[in-house]
């Protein structure tokens, strides 16, 4: 695939900080469930991903019918 990367899938979604303001080329990635953490009082999160990473479980959009 010729575009096959992080922000070319469907489960790769743009990444903001607490602050708000747009990281420079992250975003996360969807593809499975977020990871737990191992308290209880903590929250999972979703693994943050380059733009430009790739992995094997890419998915291109799926355009809405």
């Amino acid at each position: 695939m010729a575009h096959s990367n992080c922000n070319a899938c469907a489960f790769y979604e743009d990444h903001a900080a607490n602050s708000d303001s747009k990281l420079q080329n992250a975003g996360l990635c969807r593809a499975n469930p977020p990871i737990s953490q191992p308290a209880a009082e903590t929250r999972g999160f979703w693994p943050v991903v380059s733009a430009n990473d790739w992995c094997g479980k890419f998915s291109g959009a799926v355009a809405a019918e």
